[in-house]
């Protein structure tokens, strides 16, 4: 079971990315935040207890930036998906200097199934 933190503020997208989640026996959804400030709270108390983090850059209060960030401080190998609409080249570029494993374009949506089964093989396979 690949666990998951989502950190999104809006209720119909935060929704359909749990929907996704238990449509799939693969993962759990653990933890989640609408604000920057619950996020990086979250995550820093919970260092080992998810294996996915789902981010969003426009947040209620504050930004995605510095979750990823506080992502990466506490828990170094595990994937960091940046999902949002808000993207552009330098952006995508930010988010992965600050360690995000990818970065999709919330209009791509099918993107997302895609990286979810290609991140559950290949923890299948390890």
């Amino acid at each position: 079971m690949i666990r998951v933190f989502v950190a999104e503020d809006s209720p119909g997208m935060h929704e359909l990315i749990a929907e996704l989640l238990v449509t799939s026996a693969r993962f759990e959804l653990v933890g989640s935040a609408a604000t920057e400030a619950e996020a990086r709270h979250w995550l820093q108390e919970h260092p080992a207890d998810w294996d996915l983090a789902i981010v969003d850059l426009v947040l209620r209060e504050g930004s995605g930036f510095g979750v990823v960030e506080r992502a990466r401080q506490v828990n170094k190998q595990s994937p960091v998906l940046v999902f949002s609409g808000y993207l552009s080249p330098g952006v995508t570029l930010h988010c992965l200097e600050l360690g995000a494993t990818a970065v999709l374009d919330k209009a791509q949506a099918n993107s997302l199934l895609q990286w979810l089964a290609d991140v559950a093989n290949v923890r299948r396979t390890e």
